[in-house]
């Protein structure tokens, strides 16, 4: 266990390196920092590390193999009413589990916390039912993706302008750390009991449609309410004059990030704890080893949220703020691109995709080309970001023909691809973007615009970053393609030769 606790720690070092090193760099240069706000980012970084790899060790140990059970279990019944409701109910508890839904929820006004979060939770819920009934009826994914984009952006004509990005940015929070691990696992599980060849494709896809069910819900939850001109009020950050004040700041994180994540795990280890009782799935060694790997995921999610949102939140804005004082801002386009290559990385749920993905094509898609195809995603969604709190775009002139390349290249992208592809969208727009990137574009568009244009040219960062890796996701899966079918070539043609000498 030590020696795996510490392999994943030093993965989680590489990861959270380029983004430390690159604001460091940021702090003595061109966006210097108060010398709070550093102190806070330098132990951030810490926690950043050690709590990635807590996690990413107790993802493995634990939600992966019950949602794989799970998912097992009830395709195997047959009952496909069974199905429906378990992965509603899976699909409520883990959103209104999910710390990214409650920090985006705090920042809306113009609805009750309450009300969005179930909102959410309702539209995950129903929309992961749909995705398991889709793979156990072997339904295209193309196919649902193009209908539901197509209502998404019908909805969206009678939202207010302040609002749609708000829904978007739902899509793209809801699929954190908690749930991805738990909803990934449950397709693997279902795919599992295929026995036909696109079984393995089948797999993913559950991110992708799960990240579509929030942004219908909220939207249609902002024609009901008809919400406009919604407010948004800049937090103060207090300052801290000495050592202890840090220490302070941190034992207050800890203290309301554990009652978050205690909240969060509890109705998983609930549902977890009812269904051993209900199928006995399991036997006493590897309920140990589950009940040890909650425990890792408590502790990394605990340290990682602290460290991301008492570390990295104030350095985000203030790097905004600064920047925006620059060249008239527009270095924010390629310092903001930077971040967003590395920043990726540092994501607990991009770490459980590639693995997955890895796993499920027996190696032939590496977790290293997965990880340059999300970074170059993520790198452009931030720059198109940036650009928008410049120019002052609505969010659609880039989403309408952003999803709308997207579900063109499902034609010409491999089916695996394209369920990895939208899975990806979901788990890029996870925590670090949430505490760190959306921040910076909150600070940079207040220093330029003022704070009442936060709500229509800041938000919709968490979209961008959910689009992007749907095209550069499924342009690696149309190289992979040529890249197979001319080794392919190639061995054929070799054969061919071999033969005809051997028929002389």
């Amino acid at each position: 266990m030590t020696t795996a606790l510490k392999d994943k720690i030093i993965e989680s070092l590489t990861s959270i390196l380029p983004i430390a090193l690159i604001v460091l760099v940021l702090s003595v240069t061109i966006a210097p920092l108060e010398t709070h706000t550093f102190a806070l980012f330098v132990a951030g970084v810490v926690l950043l590390i050690v709590g990635m790899g807590c996690f990413t060790l107790g993802a493995d140990m634990s939600m992966l193999v019950i949602g794989e059970k799970i998912g097992t279990t009830v395709t195997r019944s047959r009952k496909v009413w069974l199905i429906a409701f378990v992965s509603f109910l899976i699909g409520i508890i883990v959103t209104i589990a999910e710390p990214d839904l409650q920090i985006l929820a705090e920042q809306v006004s113009a609805v009750d916390n309450y009300v969005l979060i179930l909102t959410v939770a309702v539209g995950v819920g129903v929309f992961l039912m749909i995705a398991m009934l889709r793979i156990v009826f072997r339904i295209r994914l193309s196919l649902l993706l193009i209908v539901f984009y197509a209502a998404v952006l019908i909805l969206s004509i009678f939202v207010p302008s302040d609002f749609r990005a708000v829904a978007f940015d739902a899509g793209g929070v809801t699929t954190g750390p908690m749930t991805v691990p738990f909803i990934m696992a449950l397709g693997v599980g279902v795919a599992s009991i295929r026995s036909d060849k696109k079984g393995q494709d089948d797999s993913f896809g559950l991110v992708a449609l799960s990240s579509i069910g929030p942004i219908i819900s909220v939207l249609t939850l902002g024609i009901i309410y008809n919400v406009s001109d919604l407010p948004y009020e800049m937090t103060a950050i207090e300052p801290l004059y000495d050592t202890r004040g840090v220490l302070f700041r941190y034992l207050g994180g800890f203290g309301a990030y554990a009652k978050e994540v205690a909240v969060a795990i509890a109705p998983v280890l609930a549902f977890s704890a009812l269904f051993q009782l209900t199928t006995r799935a399991f036997h006493k060694k590897q309920i140990f080893k589950i009940l040890i790997g909650f425990l890792y995921t408590f502790v990394g999610l605990v340290l990682f949220l602290t460290g991301a949102n008492v570390g990295f939140m104030p350095v985000g804005t203030e790097i905004g703020q600064s920047l925006a004082k620059l060249a008239g801002g527009w270095l924010l386009i390629p310092v903001g691109m930077l971040i967003g290559y590395f920043v990726v990385a540092a994501e607990p749920a991009v770490h459980v995709l590639n693995k997955q993905v890895e796993r499920m094509s027996a190696g032939a898609i590496g977790a290293a080309a997965m990880k340059k195809g999300l970074c170059a995603g993520v790198c452009v969604s931030i720059g198109l970001s940036m650009t928008r709190i410049l120019t002052g775009i609505d969010v659609m002139w880039i989403l309408i023909p952003g999803y709308a390349l997207a579900i063109a290249l499902t034609f010409f992208t491999p089916p695996l691809f394209t369920g990895i592809a939208f899975d990806s969208g979901g788990v890029a727009s996870g925590a670090m973007v949430s505490s760190f990137v959306l921040p910076m574009a909150i600070g940079a568009c207040e220093a330029l615009n003022g704070a009442e244009a936060i709500m229509t040219q800041a938000f919709g960062c968490v979209a961008f970053v959910a689009l992007t890796p749907l095209i550069s996701i499924q342009i690696l899966g149309i190289a992979y393609r040529r890249k197979t079918s001319k080794i392919k070539r190639t061995f054929l043609a070799v054969e061919d030769k071999i033969v005809t000498y051997e028929v002389y």
